[in-house]
């Protein structure tokens, strides 16, 4: 049970990564691989921070703030100084492993003594149970896991509401719009460049903000925390797509939170088997490998019957 529910923590928490994703990839076509040194500069900031004596909360708000930058750091070279899209994203991502590296002062920070989000909604379960642990679905779950399970969910979905909102303002559908059609916006006498800046920064914001609060539930910082976190979020966005079946805005954001909670509880269940952990890498990239040729499969064989109910 701890197993599972860790595995659903985790999903929901990489979730903004995802939807940090959905914005770059999917509202504005830009292959951004800032994302991986934006997880780690989130975590480091908030870790640095908490270690400092900072409160849970400023901390990761700085964390957030820290994405913030790196994603207009991105924007800015694609869009002012017209840098390949992949390429701004790459330097980006390469300056923030020093970046990152210059902030923590070493290559991990353990958060086990700090005070964090997590230890203060132990603390509050705990005056609130008065006890370690607690029955669920028959099961006996520590006070700890249990709050964060139910504070994590409630966070990701305040955090889909706001974004789902923003999104429907005139600034968010600009955004969108940029995306879908950057010609017809600067037809309309907007900048479109600043609209990609803005929603590279928004993206970014989000990875750093699932950073902070990741390293917050993990005890810890690591500067190689973000390898491969691009294929994850990417992975998350496919497979939430093929969940709701539409890229509508509201369904798009909800697949992509379930898409991250469902692509974490197959890697568990994987570890569960016995997969060796070195292996993990490998395996997220064939996941990502089946989620994308998966609704090509599916459509040929659409096509197929359609064919053969012709004939």
């Amino acid at each position: 049970m701890s197993l599972l529910i860790g595995a659903l923590t985790i999903g929901f928490i990489l979730s903004l990564l995802a939807l940090g994703v959905y914005i770059s990839f999917r509202i504005f076509d830009f292959p951004d691989i800032t994302a991986e040194g934006s997880i780690t500069l989130g975590a480091a900031v908030t870790s640095t921070l908490l270690v400092a004596g900072w409160s849970p909360l400023p901390a990761t708000a700085m964390g957030f703030v820290a994405g913030l930058v790196a994603g207009s750091i991105t924007g800015i070279l694609a869009m002012q100084f017209e840098i390949n899209k992949l390429l701004s994203g790459i330097i980006t991502m390469t300056a923030l492993y020093s970046v990152n590296l210059r902030i923590m002062g070493r290559s991990n920070i353990p958060l086990l003594n700090e005070t964090t989000l997590v230890s203060q909604t132990e603390k509050l379960a705990q005056s609130l149970f008065q006890t370690q642990n607690v029955v669920f679905l028959g099961w006996g779950v520590s006070v700890k896991d249990m709050a964060i399970l139910l504070l994590i969910p409630l966070l990701i979905t305040a955090a889909c509401i706001l974004l789902y909102l923003f999104f429907r303002t005139n600034l968010g559908t600009a955004m969108r719009a940029t995306g879908d059609n950057a010609q017809m916006i600067r037809a309309l006498g907007a900048d479109d460049r600043y609209m990609v800046i803005l929603g590279l920064a928004l993206s970014n914001g989000l990875v750093a903000l699932s950073g902070a609060v990741l390293a917050q539930y993990q005890g810890f910082a690591d500067v190689q925390m973000g390898i491969g976190m691009v294929v994850w979020g990417f992975a998350s966005v496919i497979i939430g797509e093929a969940l709701v079946g539409t890229r509508q805005l509201g369904f798009a954001i909800t697949g992509a939170v379930m898409g991250s909670v469902l692509f974490r509880l197959l890697v568990a269940v994987a570890l569960r088997w016995g997969l060796n952990p070195n292996d993990l890498k490998l395996i997220t990239a064939a996941f990502v490998f089946v989620a994308l040729i998966l609704p090509l499969i599916l459509r040929r064989i659409q096509e197929r019957k359609r064919r053969l109910a012709r004939a």
